[in-house]
């Protein structure tokens, strides 16, 4: 049986793809040299728009360090959701606006997310508020998109305070109620 999370992304993903399809409207990006990926189509020069498109992780990268490090065991959800694609950001909307899901392009690039994730879970130590594991952005800065870490639940979190805006029981129901937009 397919993770639950898989197949909300995979259909979101084939979502995605299909409006570019029918707008005619390939995914873009200005192409960074310092974050190579395997899910760009095409070879270009630096500051180039390049062609993306989501791409199955091969090998699959692991978590298990980090929480061995932080004695801590990440939600399955969340390891599942950046476990399964190299892929720029992918651009949707929700009920309540824009946004975006955080994605990672390469193993160099899940190494910056862990990094940027430690900092999170060690802010809220400290702060002694609910883990939380951030997936994606929102229009407004102020605003992420995380999941609760004990309860799998899917929170708006305004960054540095505890949230008690919860958006969906779990990812794969967000990612499911989500419409793929094209990017600007």
């Amino acid at each position: 049986m397919a993770n639950p999370v898989d197949a909300a992304l995979d259909d979101f993903i084939a979502r995605l793809l299909g409006l570019t399809q029918q707008h005619n409207s390939p995914l873009t990006v200005t192409y960074d040299s310092a974050w190579p990926s395997s899910c760009y189509l095409e070879r270009v020069d630096n500051g180039q728009p390049v062609t993306w498109k989501p791409t199955p992780q091969a090998p699959v990268l692991s978590f298990a360090k980090l929480e061995q490090a932080l004695e801590i065991q990440l939600n399955t959800q969340f390891t599942a959701y950046f476990t399964r694609y190299y892929s720029e950001n992918l651009p949707a909307t929700a009920a309540q606006g824009e946004c975006d899901l955080l994605q990672v392009l390469s193993a160099e690039d899940f190494e910056r997310l862990q990094e940027n994730l430690i900092g999170h879970i060690l802010m809220k130590r400290r702060l002694r508020q609910p883990e939380t594991l951030f997936f994606g952005l929102t229009s407004d800065d102020d605003y992420i998109l995380t999941i609760d870490n004990s309860s799998g639940a899917v929170l708006l979190e305004q960054v540095g305070k505890k949230s008690d805006d919860k958006l969906a029981d779990d990812l794969a129901g967000f990612i499911q109620a989500l419409a793929p937009r094209l990017p600007v």
